[in-house]
């Protein structure tokens, strides 16, 4: 994929991030700046997500561990083992905020 396409599919990705959050049950604040969204909880721990341009590549750092995916035959996918993205970010803010946590289907 080009950087463009790249650059618009992962803003739709923290959008749809951003939205999830605000819809939760769980109190999630969710704050964007650039390339990096944040998600702050009720207990003061955070979850970043953010883009890695030049290897189209997005990143999630929460408390138990960092985590890279790659899109692979249409779906993000960590670059170690075989977690999808929206999968593992569920359960990373179920951990952090102590709520079941599920993305809606997009």
């Amino acid at each position: 994929m080009t950087e463009s396409e790249f650059l618009n599919l992962s803003d739709t990705i923290l959008d749809r991030i951003e939205a999830a959050c605000d819809d939760a049950t769980a109190d999630i604040d969710p704050q964007r700046q650039g390339n990096v969204l944040e998600l702050e909880f009720e207990d003061g721990s955070k979850i970043i997500v953010n883009r890695h341009v030049p290897n189209q590549e997005l990143w999630i750092a929460a408390k138990h561990g960092g985590f890279h995916y790659r899109m692979q035959n249409g779906q993000w996918r960590n670059t170690r083992d075989d977690g999808e993205f929206f999968a593992d970010l569920a359960t990373a803010i179920t951990l952090h905020g102590g709520e079941e946590f599920h993305f809606g289907e997009s």
